[in-house]
């Protein structure tokens, strides 16, 4: 360990933590003089008023497991003695007030435009200027007010607040930059003292250096509908799904759709088993097994936030004797051809409907799975037989809910789960066309 230190490195800070999270954790071991988030690289450094209460808290938190938001932190001294600075970014200048503000947006679930952020701004003065662009950090903001005092107003009441429930947390810091330089009125930067500026013509951020804030919302050709966040569609049922937390390790801000998977069982693994598994965390659009890579194959998700679930639910899951290993592809989509399955139009496709709740049941392979539209008068003996091949079942239960007849079917393991729902989800049984999924009970 480092030698000890008034100074806390914080670890696994994830974008949902907060400062006031962080502050909650070390208060009551003393007075907290200094805190900087890193939020790139998902740390923070805490400064206590003295040693003594430094070491009090990683004594304290060496025998217990620091979490927040259901997420492990790490800690440990820093090997800085006194932190003199705050270099957040190169826009931000920390607690030096200064009437342009650097605000950088976490676990972004719905777009946010300079309307948006002008109608969270405006009530704590009046506000000149805004910018919007596209960082390393995610999504930022500099918001210049006519005075410092507005800026310290807004800072001081919307620190660490959601501008929708459960999402969009604003970290505000204050700029070092003087005066902002607006070129266009449109939805990513605008002059309020200037209402006759242009709109933009072409997808380039009117703030020089501040990267390339069209990605954001680029139009498909033509100027159909905005794509780069197609999932924000159903950031309500997503919100809604989630309790307005996302699953520790998920950033819902993903705009890659298609995935990658590898080390699959070639002898056993076709195009619709992977459909059965991905279409667990959305909507599927086509699907193509490498010929040149046997045990690889492309799967194209209905958006980016589904295919960050299923990256992160299904990375490492056991099928068909092997760990499958799962990332985001580089081909933002796959091409249509001859050796591609079409799944648009499927309707067993599940997030077409009742999407809150289907995503409120994404969760990795558990050893429970979950049997719907089942015939009435369906058996647990029926069930098990239908099921057995894939491994031994531990325990059965049928029962009625809101009328109609459900299952839960609990494996000795995971894999054998997985397997029984890759190959027997959509499979006919006694005349029905089942549906299964994992469920995350733990016993029946």
């Amino acid at each position: 360990m480092t030698e000890p230190s008034k100074v806390i490195h914080v670890r696994n800070v994830g974008h949902e933590i907060s400062e006031n999270d962080l502050l909650q954790l070390f208060q009551p071991f003393g007075v907290i003089t200094k805190l900087v988030m890193l939020r790139a690289k998902n740390q923070a450094l805490l400064q206590m008023q003295d040693i003594p209460s430094a070491i009090n808290a990683l004594q304290f938190y060496a025998n217990v497991q620091p979490s927040i938001r259901g997420r492990n932190v790490y800690v440990q001294f820093s090997s800085h003695q006194e932190l003199t600075t705050v270099d957040q970014n190169s826009q931000g200048r920390g607690d030096e007030p200064n009437r342009i503000l650097l605000v950088t947006i976490h676990h972004m679930l719905y777009p946010i435009t300079v309307e948006v952020l002008h109608q969270v701004f405006s009530p704590y003065g009046f506000v000149e200027k805004i910018v919007t662009f596209q960082k390393s950090a995610g999504f930022q903001a500099l918001i210049q007010y006519q005075s410092r005092q507005f800026s310290i107003s807004a800072r001081t009441s919307l620190q660490g607040r959601n501008i929708y429930d459960g999402c969009c947390q604003l970290d505000i810091q204050f700029s070092n930059l003087d005066e902002l330089q607006v070129n266009y009125n449109n939805e990513r930067s605008r002059d309020f003292t200037n209402p006759n500026l242009p709109s933009e013509q072409k997808g380039r951020s009117s703030q020089p250096g501040y990267g390339d804030a069209g990605s954001m919302y680029a139009l498909q050709a033509g100027g159909a509908r905005a794509v780069a966040f197609p999932q924000m569609a159903n950031a309500a049922a997503i919100a809604a799904a989630f309790g307005g937390g996302l699953p520790p390790g998920v950033s819902g801000t993903n705009d890659r759709c298609t995935v990658l998977v590898s080390n699959l069982n070639p002898d056993k693994i076709d195009e619709d088993k992977l459909f059965n598994l991905f279409s667990l965390y959305g909507n599927i659009v086509r699907i193509k097994l490498l010929r040149n890579k046997p045990d690889h194959a492309l799967v194209e998700m209905g958006d980016g936030f589904q295919a960050e679930l299923a990256v992160h639910f299904l990375k490492g899951a056991a099928l068909f004797g092997k760990r499958l290993e799962v990332n985001f592809s580089k081909h933002p989509s796959i091409t249509q051809g001859a050796d591609t399955h079409e799944y648009m139009n499927s309707n067993l496709n599940r997030f077409n409907r009742n999407a809150a709740k289907n995503y409120r049941y994404c969760c990795s392979p558990t050893k429970m799975i979950h049997l719907s539209s089942l015939p009435q008068d369906l058996t647990e003996e029926e069930i098990a037989k239908h099921l057995e091949e894939h491994g031994p079942i531990i325990n059965t239960k049928v029962f009625e809910m809101n009328g109609k007849k459900q299952a839960l079917v609990l494996f000795e393991n995971e894999e054998q789960a997985t397997e029984a729902l890759v190959c027997k989800h959509a499979s006919s049984l006694a005349g029905s066309i089942i549906r299964i999924s994992f469920s995350q009970l733990q016993e029946i």
